[in-house]
């Protein structure tokens, strides 16, 4: 058993089966996380001291990663004593996950290839989760990740925006056999992506498909905690392929929001055509007084973060969940 510090201190035990996010979270510990697959690098961390060993395939590292000593935790294990340059997450201290029944209240189809399914769980539980977070639906042998759509309600509802995928096996489900009533399980909240406290004067959500289903749910922790609007302006881009892709209106009349939808293979004389994150920049927004919550493909999350740095933001405020496709 190996022991692993944090740079504020803090401190877990780490076994050779384990991987170090793992760990971390079985001792009360969450450590920033998005996919668990090594995909999305949000996990990225740098290590002072020790041996790490690999268990799953750090897909998102690149050769000038790995030479600054970068790892994933949520691919590695400690071999000796490590010492990382991150913090846990105090904001979700006390949020512990759970693994609770639930059953199918509501599926509306919200366009041709996208169905909004409400959850309710049994009387006397709740999941308690930050906006933006995502769950896990478990039904038999499959798992999936969907994020959640709403923020806490006084009656425990999730909501759920789920995108059809060809071929899939959890999508023939939702799509062609689920139905009001139908006992499911989930497992949450997971995820690192939600608003944190931040000095910038500009607010941009990013997103892709169903990747606006996350920042709907800030969006509405925002009109109900007024406390946390201390932002000068609002934006909002949403990006997708047709007219067909923006499936549902965003309705905060309560928030001063500069709302972008974007087209990239459509062209349109009433909305942004390309992709949303050059559309960011061809905006002028300043950057470097900007916090930027970014959720969709992985393709354009690496492409977001790229450009967005290069043209003034602050690394540490580009925060991100990149929806990793499964069938």
């Amino acid at each position: 058993m190996s022991v692993v510090k944090l740079s504020n201190s803090k401190v877990f035990s780490c076994s050779r089966e384990q991987t170090l996010l793992e760990a971390a979270r079985a001792q009360g510990l969450l450590l920033e996380h998005g996919c668990r697959t090594g995909r999305c690098g949000i996990c990225k961390a740098r290590v002072i001291s020790g041996a790490t060993s690999v268990l799953i395939d750090e897909a998102s590292l690149d050769q000038e990663d790995l030479s600054n000593n970068m790892i994933l935790t949520c691919c590695r294990t400690a071999v000796t004593d490590v010492e990382l340059d991150i913090e846990d997450l105090s904001e979700l201290a006390g949020y512990s996950v759970k693994t609770l029944p639930c059953r199918i209240d509501a599926l509306q189809m919200l366009s041709s290839n996208v169905i909004e399914v409400t959850l309710r769980l049994p009387p006397g539980n709740f999941l308690q989760y930050l906006p933006g977070q995502y769950i896990d639906i478990i039904k038999g042998s499959l798992r999936r990740s969907y994020s959640i759509a709403n923020a806490p309600q006084g009656d425990g509802k999730i909501i759920m925006q789920i995108r059809k995928v060809a071929d899939g096996e959890m999508s023939r489900y939702w799509f062609e056999e689920a139905k009001v009533n139908d006992l499911l399980r989930l497992e949450g909240a997971l995820g690192t992506f939600f608003l944190r406290k931040t000095n910038a004067s500009e607010l941009i959500f990013l997103a892709t498909g169903t990747g606006i289903a996350p920042i709907n749910a800030m969006l509405q922790q925002l009109a109900s905690e007024v406390s946390l609007n201390t932002y000068s302006a609002i934006h909002v881009y949403w990006g997708g392929r047709h007219e067909s892709d923006i499936y549902f209106p965003l309705d905060f009349s309560m928030l001063d929001i500069n709302f972008v939808p974007v087209l990239s293979r459509s062209a349109s004389s009433t909305v942004a055509n390309g992709y949303v994150q050059d559309v960011v920049i061809a905006a002028g927004i300043d950057l470097r007084k900007s916090i930027v919550y970014a959720c969709g493909s992985e393709k354009m999350i690496e492409s977001a973060r790229e450009k967005f740095i290069a043209s003034g933001l602050e690394p540490r405020n580009f925060r991100s969940d990149a929806f990793v496709s499964s069938n």
